[in-house]
């Protein structure tokens, strides 16, 4: 009986016009990073996850702060660090009046903003990742299930490589999408300085208001649900996966859970746009996030310095567009 309730109320939901809430409301706290706060919350309505690539001081932590508020989800924020174990992460069992109890880790929120991911030891990430794919954590042999909706955001700086544990790429699969918080514009950065603050801090954090709620939410993934797909469209999508596959100077090209991946990330993009129906353009929108950080370059590649984003458009490049 609850599904149909669900989809009753989906009719009403206007992605686009949620959307512009959003962005505007992140907007009180961090200047110029509309794109990034478009494909998080392409990610939150297909339940995928989401690495945050940028320089130290562009305010990623601020933005996945902000970003929760919005849509008034549990937030929390852990450092990931050398000595981190994965109970500092998932919780543990402690015994209390002769009783062992489980006290639930920080992942237990519904945005999980997982700060240098590549800062903590394989077994760690084995731990946040096992999250990710299941929404679920296991201590004890006991399974526990997290939070509806989960997002986790993970940061990695891209230039300091010192001392950190890089993410196989079994592991990256899993991000549903890669993001670049890169420089504000000069204008962006100008705004950023009118905003309010009490010396270095941002007081306007306070000022983001939710413009969503579970309900809201649960209303838009069944919209997204339900966007139309041609075949011609899907062929398009698989048409490009495997043209990663045998494109010179890749090693290892996406993965069919990459279509996936791609064709739910353009169905949200599609519905965010104020449409229902899924266009070639928006794959070619969403194909860079979804896919760059999935492709492994020969070693002659890395060697010439060959951008993974010069590779993935000969593979476009090489794709019928369908009519």
């Amino acid at each position: 009986m609850t599904r149909p309730v669900r989809r009753a109320a989906a009719r009403a939901v206007a992605l686009d016009d949620l959307l512009a809430s959003v962005q505007g409301e992140v907007e009180k706290v961090v200047v110029g990073q509309t794109d990034v706060v478009t494909t998080i919350l392409g990610s939150v309505l297909v339940g995928g996850h989401v690495l945050l690539e940028g320089v130290p001081g562009v305010a990623k932590t601020l933005l996945a702060q902000a970003f929760a508020r919005t849509l008034d989800l549990d937030f929390r924020r852990v450092q990931f660090t050398p000595d981190m174990l994965p109970s500092d992460l998932t919780g543990t069992v402690v015994l209390r009046g002769g009783r062992t109890e489980f006290v639930p880790g920080p992942v237990f929120a519904n945005v999980v903003l997982g700060d240098e991911i590549n800062r903590t030891p394989p077994k760690t990430q084995a731990a946040l990742l096992e999250a990710m794919q299941e929404s679920t954590v296991t201590v004890d042999g006991t399974t526990h299930v997290l939070p509806d909706p989960f997002l986790v955001l993970a940061t990695q700086n891209p230039l300091e490589l010192e001392g950190t544990y890089p993410l196989p790429e079994a592991q990256l699969d899993r991000f549903h999408v890669r993001a670049i918080v890169d420089y504000p514009s000069a204008e962006d950065e100008v705004r950023l300085l009118a905003l309010a603050h009490r010396g270095v801090a941002p007081v306007t954090l306070e000022d983001v208001r939710p413009v969503a709620n579970a309900a809201t939410l649960a209303a838009a993934v069944d919209l997204v649900e339900q966007t139309r797909v041609t075949d011609e469209l899907a062929q398009f999508v698989v048409g490009i996966v495997r043209a990663t596959r045998a494109t010179p100077g890749v090693q290892i090209g996406a993965s069919p859970r990459a279509a996936v991946h791609l064709l739910a990330a353009s169905k949200a993009a599609a519905r965010l746009s104020g449409r229902d129906f899924v266009t070639p353009d928006d794959v070619a929108a969403v194909a860079p996030s979804v896919l760059l950080h999935r492709l492994v370059l020969t070693p002659e590649s890395e060697l010439e310095r060959i951008s993974p984003r010069v590779l993935l458009d000969a593979a476009l490049s090489r794709v019928a567009i369908p009519r």
